[in-house]
C-alpha cells in the first residue's frame, strides 16, 4: 500500500473535480458528489481541514482517486 500525504481538504476536493466528480447537492460542509458508474460519495470536510493519509486512502478507494491526481 502506498503512503498518501496529509493534504488540505480543498486540494482533495479539487482533485475529485478534475477526475469527474461534480457536486450533486450541498448542505453546509457536506457535499454529495456524483459520477456515472460509481455510487454517490459524501465529502464532509471543511476546506481548510487537514485530511490524514488513512482517510485519503479511504476516499481514494471509494472514488478512484490516484496518488498522481493530487
Amino acid at each position: 500500500m502506498s503512503r498518501w500525504p496529509a493534504t488540505k481538504a480543498r486540494v482533495v476536493l479539487a482533485a475529485l473535480f478534475r477526475i469527474g466528480w461534480p457536486v450533486k447537492r450541498e448542505s453546509g460542509s457536506h457535499r454529495t458528489l456524483t459520477r456515472p458508474g460509481w455510487p454517490d460519495y459524501v465529502f464532509a470536510f471543511h476546506d481548510t481541514e487537514e485530511i490524514g493519509p488513512r482517510m485519503i486512502a479511504r476516499i481514494a478507494r471509494h472514488t478512484g482517486l490516484m496518488r498522481e491526481g493530487l
